[in-house]
């Protein structure tokens, strides 16, 4: 695990002397003093690279993903503002980092660019108004999606079809919210072969960050390290005419304003 201060990158484990391990998920496990910890840290420090393999929180218990979260790609799916979030889960084994090869297991892979948000305490019946206090940080993902194992059964199989290996990138690092000027309001986009395909701002999601955290706490207990996918905006392949999938050679970038961006390269499986 590193921790980027300026232009330093620091190798946690190695300048906390043990202290903070390499696991990042014993590190969430300890967010508020490891945040304590890192405010006190002095400049420069044990230099590491940046770009975990498994993405930010490569381990988490529970990773959630939502559903029509912006009005647009509703509109784009053809299907009413949902009243509640839709919720599925992408299986931990889809995690990846950043800058990856994507290998399509068929001819209909999607891209969905999306705000993720990484859980930094136990969240359980939170009010939406003290949720951001639960959030470690928030980074770039992409909700990979095999359109056509999704759409397989008498009802959709969302975790199946968004959950082959490598669909579920994260990173290229952590934000904590105080660093942005409005973590409600952040500019997220996708590029196709440089081509803009998506292209919103997270204020425009129907449930909000603390809305999410809300809803969902009041269900099950969100632990520390877990994910949110939190929706995409309009734009995917899938609901253009015609259709657009990704293909061999395709390079998809995905990025977020105040955060960075990710990349994968398509290749065949």
């Amino acid at each position: 695990m590193c921790l980027v201060t300026g232009e330093a990158v620091i190798d946690v484990e190695r300048a906390s002397a043990g202290r903070f391990p390499a696991d990042p998920l014993t590190v969430f496990e300890e967010w508020e003093a490891f945040r304590a910890w890192a405010a006190e840290l002095e400049p420069g420090g044990v230099q590491a690279p940046v770009g975990p393999d498994g993405g930010v929180s490569p381990a988490p218990r529970q990773v959630f993903a939502i559903g029509l979260n912006y009005r647009d790609h509703a509109d784009e799916a053809g299907l009413a503002l949902p009243a509640s979030p839709s919720v599925f889960t992408k299986f931990a084994t889809a995690l990846t980092g950043p800058d990856t090869q994507l290998r399509l297991p068929g001819d209909r892979v999607d891209w969905e660019a999306e705000l993720v948000v990484v859980m930094g305490r136990r969240a359980e019946h939170v009010a939406a108004g003290d949720a951001w206090s639960y959030v470690a940080g928030l980074t770039v993902g992409q909700d990979y999606s095999e359109r056509g194992v999704q759409s397989v059964g008498p009802v959709p199989q969302f975790s199946l079809g968004k959950s082959f290996p490598g669909f579920a990138p994260t990173g290229p690092v952590l934000v904590t919210p105080d660093e942005f000027a409005d973590p409600d309001d952040l500019a997220i986009e996708c590029l196709v072969n440089g081509e803009s395909v998506q292209k919103s701002r997270t204020s425009s999601m129907i449930f909000s960050v603390p809305e999410l955290i809300a809803r969902l706490s009041a269900v099950c207990p969100l632990l520390p390290g877990d994910l949110i996918f939190t929706g995409t905006p309009s734009g995917v392949g899938h609901a253009r005419t015609p259709q657009r999938y990704l293909r061999p050679g395709d390079e998809v970038v995905t990025r977020i304003e105040g955060i960075g961006q990710l990349r994968q390269t398509c290749v065949a499986s």
